[in-house]
Protein backbone atom coordinates (compact mmCIF):
# COMPACT_ATOMS: atom_id res chain seq x y z
CA UNK A 1 0.00 0.00 0.00
CA UNK A 2 1.03 3.59 -0.49
CA UNK A 3 2.12 5.49 2.59
CA UNK A 4 1.93 9.10 3.79
CA UNK A 5 4.07 11.29 6.02
CA UNK A 6 2.98 14.72 7.18
CA UNK A 7 5.00 17.44 8.90
CA UNK A 8 2.53 19.31 11.13
CA UNK A 9 3.76 22.78 12.08
CA UNK A 10 2.02 24.91 14.71
CA UNK A 11 1.45 28.65 14.39
CA UNK A 12 4.41 29.06 16.78
CA UNK A 13 6.69 27.26 14.29
CA UNK A 14 6.98 24.00 16.21
CA UNK A 15 6.86 20.63 14.48
CA UNK A 16 4.51 18.07 16.00
CA UNK A 17 6.40 14.82 16.55
CA UNK A 18 5.29 11.46 17.92
CA UNK A 19 7.51 9.56 20.34
CA UNK A 20 6.73 5.84 20.27
CA UNK A 21 8.16 2.38 20.76
CA UNK A 22 8.96 0.52 17.53
CA UNK A 23 9.05 -3.27 17.75
CA UNK A 24 11.29 -3.70 14.68
CA UNK A 25 14.33 -2.08 16.24
CA UNK A 26 13.09 -2.33 19.84
CA UNK A 27 13.64 1.37 20.43
CA UNK A 28 11.71 4.51 21.19
CA UNK A 29 11.66 6.69 18.09
CA UNK A 30 10.87 10.28 17.26
CA UNK A 31 8.73 10.50 14.12
CA UNK A 32 6.21 12.66 12.32
CA UNK A 33 2.66 11.36 11.82
CA UNK A 34 2.22 8.92 8.97
CA UNK A 35 0.60 5.72 7.89
CA UNK A 36 -0.97 3.71 5.12
CA UNK A 37 -3.33 5.11 2.51
CA UNK A 38 -6.61 3.20 2.60
CA UNK A 39 -7.82 1.70 -0.71
CA UNK A 40 -9.37 4.47 -2.83
CA UNK A 41 -8.34 7.17 -0.35
CA UNK A 42 -6.67 10.36 -1.58
CA UNK A 43 -3.13 10.58 -0.08
CA UNK A 44 -3.70 14.12 1.23
CA UNK A 45 -6.87 12.99 2.99
CA UNK A 46 -4.91 10.08 4.48
CA UNK A 47 -2.17 12.43 5.71
CA UNK A 48 -4.68 14.73 7.42
CA UNK A 49 -6.41 11.70 8.99
CA UNK A 50 -3.13 10.22 10.26
CA UNK A 51 -2.09 13.58 11.70
CA UNK A 52 -5.28 13.88 13.74
CA UNK A 53 -5.29 10.22 14.85
CA UNK A 54 -1.64 10.08 15.87
CA UNK A 55 -1.18 13.53 17.38
CA UNK A 56 -4.59 15.06 18.13
CA UNK A 57 -3.55 18.01 15.94
CA UNK A 58 -5.76 19.26 13.14
CA UNK A 59 -3.87 19.99 9.93
CA UNK A 60 -4.05 23.58 8.75
CA UNK A 61 -3.03 24.54 5.22
CA UNK A 62 -1.69 21.34 3.60
CA UNK A 63 0.76 21.25 0.70
CA UNK A 64 2.60 18.41 -1.01
CA UNK A 65 6.33 17.94 -0.56
CA UNK A 66 6.36 15.37 -3.35
CA UNK A 67 6.34 11.61 -3.76
CA UNK A 68 9.20 9.22 -2.93
CA UNK A 69 9.84 5.53 -3.70
CA UNK A 70 10.62 3.97 -0.31
CA UNK A 71 12.34 0.86 -1.68
CA UNK A 72 11.97 0.53 -5.47
CA UNK A 73 14.22 -2.54 -5.60
CA UNK A 74 11.60 -4.55 -3.72
CA UNK A 75 8.28 -2.65 -3.54
CA UNK A 76 6.20 -0.71 -6.07
CA UNK A 77 4.51 1.57 -3.49
CA UNK A 78 4.98 5.31 -2.98
CA UNK A 79 5.44 7.63 -0.02
CA UNK A 80 3.39 10.81 -0.38
CA UNK A 81 4.89 13.61 1.72
CA UNK A 82 3.10 16.70 3.01
CA UNK A 83 3.53 19.72 5.25
CA UNK A 84 0.63 21.23 7.19
CA UNK A 85 0.92 24.74 8.60
CA UNK A 86 -1.03 26.42 11.42
CA UNK A 87 -1.85 23.09 13.06
CA UNK A 88 -3.62 23.12 16.39
CA UNK A 89 -4.46 20.51 18.99
CA UNK A 90 -8.17 19.71 18.91
CA UNK A 91 -8.42 16.27 20.52
CA UNK A 92 -6.50 13.55 22.34
CA UNK A 93 -4.30 10.99 20.59
CA UNK A 94 -6.30 8.01 19.27
CA UNK A 95 -3.99 5.22 20.47
CA UNK A 96 -5.05 1.62 20.01
CA UNK A 97 -4.64 -0.95 22.79
CA UNK A 98 -1.18 -1.89 21.45
CA UNK A 99 0.12 1.67 21.01
CA UNK A 100 1.48 4.18 23.48
CA UNK A 101 2.58 7.45 21.96
CA UNK A 102 3.24 10.96 23.14
CA UNK A 103 3.44 14.29 21.32
CA UNK A 104 6.69 16.24 21.34
CA UNK A 105 6.93 19.77 19.91
CA UNK A 106 10.28 20.68 18.33
CA UNK A 107 11.39 23.90 16.67
CA UNK A 108 12.17 23.79 12.93
CA UNK A 109 15.67 25.11 13.64
CA UNK A 110 16.44 22.04 15.80
CA UNK A 111 15.71 19.48 13.07
CA UNK A 112 19.09 19.37 11.27
CA UNK A 113 20.97 18.63 14.50
CA UNK A 114 18.46 15.96 15.56
CA UNK A 115 18.77 14.22 12.20
CA UNK A 116 22.58 14.48 12.12
CA UNK A 117 22.87 13.11 15.67
CA UNK A 118 20.57 10.16 14.92
CA UNK A 119 17.87 11.21 17.39
CA UNK A 120 15.58 11.24 14.34
CA UNK A 121 16.72 8.23 12.30
CA UNK A 122 13.68 6.80 10.49
CA UNK A 123 14.80 7.06 6.85
CA UNK A 124 11.39 8.02 5.44
CA UNK A 125 10.92 10.65 8.13
CA UNK A 126 14.39 12.07 7.52
CA UNK A 127 13.78 12.23 3.76
CA UNK A 128 10.51 14.09 4.33
CA UNK A 129 12.10 16.55 6.77
CA UNK A 130 15.08 17.27 4.49
CA UNK A 131 12.62 18.00 1.66
CA UNK A 132 10.79 20.46 3.88
CA UNK A 133 13.97 22.17 5.07
CA UNK A 134 15.21 22.49 1.48
CA UNK A 135 11.96 24.15 0.42
CA UNK A 136 12.03 26.45 3.46
CA UNK A 137 15.44 27.79 2.37
CA UNK A 138 14.22 28.76 -1.10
Amino acid sequence: ADWVNIVPITAAGEVVFIRQFRHGNEAITLEIPGGMVDPGEDPQVAAVRECLEESGYEAGKVESLGVLSPNPAVFPNSLHTFVARDCRQVTDIANTSTEHTEVVLIGLDELPDLMQSGEIDHALVVATLWRLLYLEQR
